[in-house]
């Protein structure tokens, strides 16, 4: 073969009607191959696309025989001339549709066994399978295209934020256990004897010591690791585009983060996302969706209607509204016909968020239906349908319970109608979630917790109530979101020794222990630490969602399972006794039996 030192010219895919007449020598494997007594054809296929290759015996018969032998998947060289296919015979689903190769010679550079699956979009195999086979399932277009799109997302991440003066640097992997936050992945030391090395959940600490140390703009593409029940949008070990900035406000911190979302957007999707992106407080969120992960695209708010049902002859409704709670609801759209079997499976539904009951209201054409009704007066059951704007067909769905629970619960029939019913329209709605609480009373602690974590800086006109009512203290910290999905959050940071000290407190640690366990912060502080703030934004939810995808196993190159198994390399292993012995571990002795 008089190219066979060279084996492409070409992509597949690279190729059209400007290499018309040219030779080219490609690479790549077998899509498909089609015997029609006089030719044979292949279907080549890269990284770029699939092209045609025509064999004819009359050019070359050896490399006809040859393509007589191949199967799918067989790894080839083919050398040839590029041709316009002939007219009726263009294929309008490829992009090389126009030409062909017409072949010369031909070479296997391997042959390959029959694959589990179809290596092709759209495969309806069980997702174990694909992931025990990753280096097939990743030979997909589909899976090749958010691959590409992986690179071309970070790079253009890399170039925006290198252009406003950003410094890319790493952070260690091999850091201290903290106690806030999801559980560590932990790492025995061997050259000191029972103890431990963390791997980061985040490099929130390293980033502002960088601050302190006058970067004033990092960023890192990082690697972060939690060992934390998964989901189909969380993996153990997961990416971040990580942003931290000295002398910055919350303005500044959103602004930057918008336009660097609109540039990574513009990549993946080819499409304009405006800007600037609408602000919502946490109480707006929780009041309004149920949530403070709301998917802004479709209606069905919640609705209070307290006021109207307080007095009412209801005493579900009544009691709740004495014991301090609230009543609360939606309406949803095209369910009034529902059967008293499928509103019990929404009670049950519902029950599952917290609430104790479902109430609800039938809007028909005929008039309203429902068995609570007759506790109610004529004027609060019109208040009542004018409060939601219902109209025929409507389902209005109550709870009364505390405003949280009330609002968690509606939040997720909300979420759950949605779906059901078809009315998330395309597209994608970003909204920030502003002024959240700065901490929470954890029940089983008995203590208050960092609702983010406890490096966030309360409001400065809060500060004064964060011992005597902190409940009520807000953060200076701000979450995006896209279609009901978090994308990432951040906050200005404590700069102050005294208030981190404080903060300290207030979450119940000593000042022993913070200073045993963040010493080197509270050190760093008194050396003239700015005021800083960032975000960190979850890189894989980030494409799942502009990719279209269900879950983030698709656009990661390989991924764990939801038991946080790697079936192709069958991680986590176990390991030899004399591993275990150097890391200072005793085997275990039922583990040991058990084998």
């Amino acid at each position: 073969m008089a190219a066979a030192a060279l084996y492409r010219t070409h992509y597949c895919g690279s190729l059209g009607e400007g290499e018309i007449g040219e030779s080219v020598v490609l690479a790549g494997w077998v899509q498909t191959r089609r015997d029609h007594g006089g030719l044979i054809f292949l279907d080549l296929r890269d990284r770029e696309g699939v092209v045609q290759v025509v064999f004819s015996p009359d050019v070359s018969g050896k490399a006809f025989e040859l393509a007589g032998t191949v199967r799918g998947e067989y790894v080839v060289q083919v050398e040839g001339r590029v041709r316009r296919r002939p007219e009726g015979t263009e294929n309008p689903r490829l992009k090389t549709g126009k030409i062909e190769v017409y072949a010369v010679s031909c070479r296997i550079l391997n042959r390959a066994k029959t694959p589990p699956f179809y290596i092709e979009d759209g495969v309806g195999v069980d997702e174990d399978l694909r992931l025990r086979h990753r280096y097939l399932d990743l030979r997909r277009p589909e899976m090749l295209r958010a691959l590409r799109m992986r690179h071309r997302a970070a790079k253009a991440a890399r170039d925006f934020l290198d252009s406003l003066g950003f410094w890319e640097i790493e952070t260690p992997v091999l850091t201290r256990s903290t106690p806030e936050g999801a559980r560590d992945y932990l790492v025995p030391s061997r050259v000191n004897p029972g103890r431990f090395y963390a791997l980061p959940q985040s490099p929130q600490l390293f980033k502002q010591v960088l601050m302190v140390a006058g970067a004033e703009r990092y960023f890192q593409i990082v690697r972060c690791f939690r060992d934390e029940d998964l989901r189909a949008d969380r993996q153990p070990e997961f990416t971040q585009i990580d942003i931290e900035m000295s002398f910055v406000g919350m303005d500044d911190v959103l602004a930057l983060s918008e336009a660097l979302i609109q540039v990574v957007c513009r990549e993946v999707t080819g499409t304009e996302v405006p800007r600037p992106f609408p602000r919502l407080t946490y109480q707006e969120a929780m009041s309004i969706y149920g949530t403070d992960k709301p998917d802004i695209r479709y209606g069905m708010h919640l609705v209070e209607v307290t006021d109207i049902v307080a007095g009412s002859g209801f005493k579900v409704f009544a009691r709740a509204v004495g014991e301090g709670g609230c009543v609360k609801g939606i309406a949803v759209p095209g369910a009034a016909e529902f059967s008293r079997r499928e509103i019990d499976e929404l009670t049950r539904y519902a029950a599952a968020f917290g609430g104790k009951g479902l109430a609800y209201i039938q809007v028909t054409p005929e008039g309203l239906k429902s068995p609570i009704l007759k506790f109610f007066e004529p004027e609060e059951v019109e208040a009542l349908v004018a409060r939601f704007e219902a109209k025929a067909g409507d389902l209005l769905l109550f709870v009364a319970d505390k405003r949280p629970v009330a609002d968690r619960s509606l939040g997720a029939l909300r979420t759950h109608f949605a779906g059901l019913l078809g009315l998330i329209p395309p597209g994608f709605a970003f909204v920030w979630v502003v002024d959240f609480p700065l901490l929470e009373y954890d029940v089983d602690e008995k203590r208050y917790v960092a609702v983010h974590h406890p490096f966030t800086a309360p409001l400065e006109e809060d500060i004064p109530i964060l011992f005597t009512d902190p409940g009520r203290v807000r953060a200076q910290a701000y979450d995006l979101v896209l279609n009901g999905v978090e994308l990432g959050g951040g906050s200005i940071r404590i700069h102050r020794r005294e208030i981190q000290e404080k903060l300290f407190e207030a979450i119940g640690m000593p000042l022993e222990e913070a200073a045993e366990k963040f010493g080197f912060l509270l050190e760093a502080f008194e050396y003239g630490a700015p005021p800083h703030g960032g975000i960190a934004f979850g890189f894989d939810r980030l494409l799942m969602l502009l990719l279209g995808r269900k879950t983030i196993r698709d656009v990661i190159p390989f991924p764990k399972t939801q038991s946080a198994q790697d079936l192709m390399t069958l991680a986590p292993a176990a390991v030899t006794d004399r591993q275990l012995a150097e890391l200072h571990i005793r085997p275990d002795v039922k583990e040991q039996k058990k084998s």
